[in-house]
């Protein structure tokens, strides 16, 4: 591969080829960059491309570009861009300020650690409310003091929203059946278009009142760093209509990338901490509209990326442009989702549902707490009846299983998605939860867990010692499974498995792909 690469490239590989002098250089590269990495600083070039919305054909535009990525990210992040820096030609080589002829410019900014980067720390449940906070008081802050002007606000008029809407879908029709779907693309225009068509007075009210701002414009979770301070970095400078937007634009695409890291609940705290800083209640009304349109944008961007020669890794490709067409799909569904999460006790159920509500940001209903509050005792004070008697008796499951179910029904009355956690060990109970979701035009899931009996046992034992909600415990554990009736009444797309003894892969990932094919 290096000798596919520009001549300066190669030559910026070399550590003498910089001032400091680095023990090593690490290259990176984008669709339209090269970044060179050399501990301390960072030092990214324009490749010389035409994509369509950026040009950087000619050393003056890509010189021209630089500076204006240098001024526009000193907004935010005025402790990491340092300057421009010219790459130089001469008998000698070629070298970053050194003599000779011009043949490029890089940018020289602050090396941020990536260990420290929002996408990384995501995953690792490292990022907090209290992060989130400072994220949303600095932007905030940010949109406050941005620019504004009737050329800026033209980019937020019914015109301008329609414009960047239709752009979306003819730039990713050549890719519906390769990576992204004829139905998505089909139900996620007619979304946007209805939601456009339908409130032009919310449009012309957001440009009246001034909130269509020169802002960021790639607000997502790889460009914010928790280090020494927060650095808000990388914004768009090659196309100012993609950065002249509605702050609710901004703040929901950055609440976007939160959902697709699994953090539904990270997500809605980040954007009320916004509305608190900023007192802008409106954008709720405009939250999933701009969600979808975001989520759509990096879909987007993922499929010019699959089109790029120099970018090998196809198949990361594919499966990023999926993640967020499938996110796209979620936020124009009009129909709830019911959820069950079903298995033997110790299988792990009450984790896995907590982590589908966190990623998904659904309601959870669990037997559990329902149960006990039926019975008027606390949550957490043990019952240990014999199998099948007191609150475990058959007639006070049917109770408990009829209350979840009439919670359920309420709040799909009230357009809202449910997780049901209980063990739903009886075909007739999942069999009701799935008529009831019929009944009220929502798609059905059942999520099935499953471990292995060592697993279990010690489970059940440290859930003894520590303390829980649930009384279920090994004693009772071949009974229970002798009465558990196999999971075979729902057909496949509507029933997925995850083995919670190991787990492997991102159940958030395959619910949005399920519930993108309900």
């Amino acid at each position: 591969m290096p000798s596919e690469l520009p001549a300066y490239v190669q030559a910026l590989l070399n550590p003498t080829a910089y001032p400091e002098h680095p023990a090593a250089v690490e290259l990176q590269q984008t669709q339209m960059s090269f970044i060179f990495l050399t501990g301390s600083y960072a030092y990214k070039t324009k490749k010389p491309v035409n994509l369509g919305y950026l040009d950087y054909t000619t050393l003056e535009k890509r010189e021209y570009f630089c500076r204006q990525e240098l001024e526009l990210n000193r907004r935010l992040s005025p402790g990491a861009y340092i300057g421009v820096l010219p790459i130089m030609q001469s008998p000698a080589g070629i070298q970053l300020n050194g003599n000779g002829e011009i043949i490029e410019y890089a940018v020289k900014m602050k090396q941020l650690p990536r260990d420290r980067m929002m996408d990384v720390l995501l995953p690792q449940y490292r990022v907090t409310p209290a992060m989130l906070d400072k994220v949303a008081a600095l932007m905030a802050d940010f949109h406050d003091r941005a620019a504004t002007s009737p050329q800026i606000s033209a980019f937020g008029s019914l015109e301008g929203i329609r414009t960047n809407n239709d752009e979306n879908f003819s730039q990713t029709e050549k890719y519906i059946g390769a990576l992204v779907t004829q139905k998505s693309h089909r139900l996620i225009r007619e979304y946007s278009d209805s939601f456009i068509s339908d409130n032009p007075a919310l449009f012309n009210r957001r440009v009246e009142q001034g909130r269509i701002r020169d802002c960021h414009g790639d607000l997502h979770c790889a460009h914010v760093c928790f280090a020494d301070d927060i650095y808000i970095y990388d914004c768009i400078e090659f196309n100012d209509r993609f950065r002249y937007c509605d702050t609710a634009s901004e703040i929901a695409f950055l609440a976007m990338d939160i959902d697709r890291y699994g953090r539904a609940d990270l997500s809605a705290s980040f954007v009320q901490s916004y509305i608190r800083a900023g007192g802008d209640t409106e954008i709720t009304t405009l939250l999933d509209f701009y969600k979808c349109y975001r989520a759509f944008v990096r879909g987007k961007v993922a499929c010019f990326k699959y089109d790029d020669p120099l970018l090998r890794d196809k198949d990361a490709i594919v499966k990023e442009a999926g993640l967020y067409f499938n996110l796209a799909y979620k936020y124009t569904c009009r129909k709830p989702v019911v959820i069950i999460v079903t298995g033997l006790i110790g299988t792990g159920k009450t984790t896995a549902a907590g982590k589908i509500g966190q990623g998904l940001g659904y309601t959870i209903l669990s037997s559990d707490v329902i149960r006990k509050e039926l019975a008027g005792v606390p949550a957490g004070e043990r019952h240990y009846d014999d199998f099948s008697s007191g609150i475990y008796s058959p007639e006070f499951t049917q109770k408990t299983y009829g209350e979840l179910l009439k919670r359920t029904r309420a709040l799909l009355k009230n357009g809202q998605s449910v997780i049901i956690d209980a063990s739903f060990k009886k075909r007739a109970d999942r069999m009701a939860a799935q008529r009831l979701a019929d009944e009220s035009g929502a798609g059905f899931l059942a999520v099935e867990c499953v471990a292995d009996e060592d697993t279990i046992q010690r489970r059940l034992e440290r859930r003894k010692q520590a303390g829980s909600v649930s009384d279920g415990r090994w004693e009772i554990f071949a009974d229970i499974k002798k009465d558990f009736d196999r999971v075979d009444e729902i057909n496949d797309m509507g029933h997925i498995v995850i083995d919670t003894t190991n787990p492997s892969g991102n159940i958030i990932e395959l619910l949005l792909q399920r519930i993108a094919e309900l």
